[in-house]
């Protein structure tokens, strides 16, 4: 198991950025594939990006790409998504999560962070 504890969300006007953090802790973090998802009111939560375990292969949904950036310092145990121009349909929760397996979709992640809110305003 690892805990995961998310920061950095916040309010923001549309076409900000923001960068979020995930801290975690337990067993050995480069062990880990680790992403973002994030959820809306009244929707299921959603795939936003991911990251291999050494850093070097990742991947993020067509709705992201080239606005935010997954990253990972295994040396501080901490993953990071940069967003930048931001849209109000950003505005979500938004989850860390690790997995031994390369992650794909919520269904099969073992490890979730509390979430941290991200709201974006027109």
């Amino acid at each position: 198991q690892v805990q995961l504890v998310e920061s950095g969300g916040g309010l923001v006007q549309a076409g900000g950025s923001l960068r979020l953090s995930c801290a975690a802790s337990g067993r050995t973090f480069s062990s880990y594939f680790m992403g973002w998802f994030r959820q809306a009111p009244g929707k299921e939560r959603e795939f936003v990006a991911a990251i291999s375990r050494s850093g070097t292969s990742i991947d993020g949904a067509d709705s992201v790409k080239g606005r935010f950036i997954i990253s990972r310092d295994n040396a501080k145990n901490t993953v990071f998504l940069q967003m930048n121009s931001l849209k109000p349909e950003d505005t979500a929760v938004y989850y860390c999560a690790a997995d031994s397996r390369i992650i794909t979709v919520a269904s099969t992640i073992s490890n979730w962070g509390q979430g941290t809110q991200v709201t974006v305003s027109s």
